[in-house]
């Protein structure tokens, strides 16, 4: 197949995700909604009302959905307090660690593909990291079970202004520290796993991974308002990031996100976040297979089970209804996907501001719609 061919189907099936999900929705508009749920959506809306009232949130974003429809999405607050621009639906915020539901994603696919094993090591595809003390499967990168270390935040790595020009220059930062235990025999969660993970997705693909990413992950998803939150560039509905000091909301921290695009470096709109969520639940970007092997639980070497996935979290609730999930803290962001694969509904909410909110709450909301 030539390149013109395959980049058109593509593009059709990008296209038809995207009109699947959101071709009766305004994404200029503040609000959608389905007039048979507006019961829930008015209970809803006070549950969201009290949140936003405590944390002192500017903006906040919210999409429910099913796996066939989009049930309501509705944007609270500002985009912008001083030019008080209102929070719309193609509203962009930082979505932190969500971004590590996109790589997770981009393995899976890859697996599905037979392009790769979670058994390999990673120096087969990232020959410029070094031997470490034990060997690095791609599965305990995936899982957090490398040994890889997180952010040094005393050293101000979470709070990086530092431009970097590509995954191997991040990817520098940590490369020659040591694991801090045995791959394979604890949970640890990592930001900068995930970032080795965007260096062995290049390696196998031959792509720079925000290129992959786009052209084989996000264009494919419909996932039209998801991309990088680069500095230089303009970016439109882009929201201005909030954080709170002394009780007053104030600008958020400058910072450079290109250390960890594939850990926590993407913008996204609670509406690109559930038609991700609509197309993992009807099989229609990964096989029923993959998708099982997305949410299913790594095992410790010891035979504990961790509650990680390939980038996603697997929880049971207290009605014991399972339910995935992944939260993203960033400056000036905070995030939450939530799906409940049995009962086929997606929540996602994005809000502008650097903030430690009990995601809890949407578990509320959950309960409303699944009733």
């Amino acid at each position: 197949m030539g390149k013109i061919s395959h980049q058109i189907i593509v593009f059709l099936w990008a296209f038809l995700s995207y009109q699947y999900s959101f071709g009766q929705i305004n994404q200029t508009d503040t609000i959608f909604a389905q007039n048979d749920y507006s019961t829930h959506i008015e209970k809803s809306k006070k549950v969201i009302a009290e949140l936003m009232s405590q944390k002192k949130i500017p903006g906040l974003s919210i999409t429910v959905a099913t796996k066939e429809e989009i049930i309501w999405a509705q944007g609270f607050g500002y985009a912008d307090l001083e030019k008080k621009v209102p929070i719309k639906l193609n509203t962009k915020f930082r979505i932190g660690s969500i971004s590590k539901t996109l790589t997770g994603i981009a393995i899976s696919k890859l697996l599905e593909n037979k392009r790769m094993s979670l058994d390999d090591p990673i120096q087969r595809y990232v020959s410029y990291f070094p031997e470490n003390k034990w060997p690095i499967s791609i599965g305990n990168l995936v899982y957090h079970t490398a040994g890889i270390r997180d952010y040094n935040y005393r050293n101000g790595e979470f709070l990086s202004r530092t431009n970097f020009k590509s995954v191997e220059e991040s990817i520098n930062v940590f490369k020659n520290d040591s694991l801090l235990y045995k791959p394979g025999t604890k949970f640890s969660y990592t930001t900068y796993g995930y970032v080795l993970l965007s260096g062995v997705i290049e390696g196998i693909t031959g792509k720079p991974y925000l290129e992959y990413m786009q052209d084989s992950i996000l264009t494919p998803l419909g996932m039209m308002n998801t991309v990088p939150d680069e500095n230089k560039p303009i970016i439109a509905n882009r929201s201005s990031f909030y954080d709170e000091s002394n009780g007053e909301i104030v600008n958020g921290y400058y910072v450079d996100n290109s250390n960890k695009w594939a850990g926590g470096g993407y913008l996204s709109t609670s509406l690109d976040l559930a038609i991700l969520g609509q197309n993992l639940l009807g099989n229609n970007f990964l096989s029923e297979a993959t998708r099982q092997k997305l949410w299913t639980p790594n095992t410790l070497s010891n035979g504990d089970k961790t509650n990680y996935g390939i980038g996603w979290r697997i929880d049971t609730d207290d009605k014991g209804r399972t339910y995935v999930h992944h939260g993203g803290s960033s400056i000036g962001g905070r995030s939450f996907l939530l799906i409940y694969p049995d009962q086929e509904l997606v929540i996602a909410i994005t809000c502008n501001l650097s903030t430690n909110f009990d995601q809890f709450f949407v578990f509320k909301i959950a309960e409303l719609f699944i009733n």
